[in-house]
């Protein structure tokens, strides 16, 4: 590949990255060459690839991401479940809670993968599907934590009353917006799990990303 192409790759990779980034509100062109830091005429000609593998949708000078970006998302969702798997196993079992897989979609939290502990009385089943908003729960208090600041975040009754929680962010996955969890019926020990959570984030993304 010359560099020129790999010039070419990386900027409609950052545009793809920019439409998905405006969620809901489509992007204007205009938006999206502000965002990349390029032409509104080299932001046309990228879109033009990307729209015939119907990676985006355009109405006029709007961008939304397309349906492709949705079979992307379902290949990869077994890849991303085969990694959380042993991550989850080792939570749920040292810290005696569900622990949790989300990814946001759009507005939305989606738990795509969980595991039970195997040694308590009572636990929580979280099943797979679930969906809260992203702004609820520890989830997503976690996904708005800065980088530089606390790695975790603890919540009570939040999404669910009488339930515990506890998040981190699953950071450097390019692509993906998501955080590990668990979540308890009794309260949980935040100052110890909060950096348990934080080390099986880094874990995961470090699987992810090889």
């Amino acid at each position: 590949m010359t560099r020129e192409s790999s010039l070419t790759l990386d900027r409609g990779l950052a545009l793809l990255q920019a439409v998905a980034d405006a969620g809901e509100a489509s992007a204007t062109v205009t938006d999206l060459a502000e965002a990349i830091g390029t032409s509104r005429a080299a932001v046309y000609r990228l879109l033009v690839p990307l729209a015939e593998r119907g990676l985006v949708w355009r109405d006029g000078s709007r961008v939304r991401l397309g349906s492709g970006v949705l079979r992307l998302a379902e290949q990869m969702l077994p890849q991303l479940r085969a990694a959380a798997r042993p991550v989850l196993r080792g939570l749920a079992d040292t810290v005696g809670a569900t622990a949790h897989l989300s990814v946001v979609e759009g507005d939305q939290v989606h738990v795509v993968a969980a595991a039970e502990p195997l040694r308590t009385t009572f636990h929580v089943a979280y099943r797979l599907g679930s969906r809260h908003p992203v702004s609820r729960g520890a989830v997503g208090k976690a996904l708005g934590l800065r980088p530089r600041g606390r790695g975790w975040a603890a919540v009570s009754g939040d999404p669910q009353p009488g339930t515990y929680g506890v998040a981190a962010p699953v950071r450097g996955v390019v692509g993906i917006r998501a955080a590990l969890g668990v979540v308890s019926l009794t309260a949980l020990d935040n100052a110890v799990v909060g950096p348990q959570l934080v080390e099986a984030a880094n874990t995961l993304a470090e699987a992810l990303r090889t």
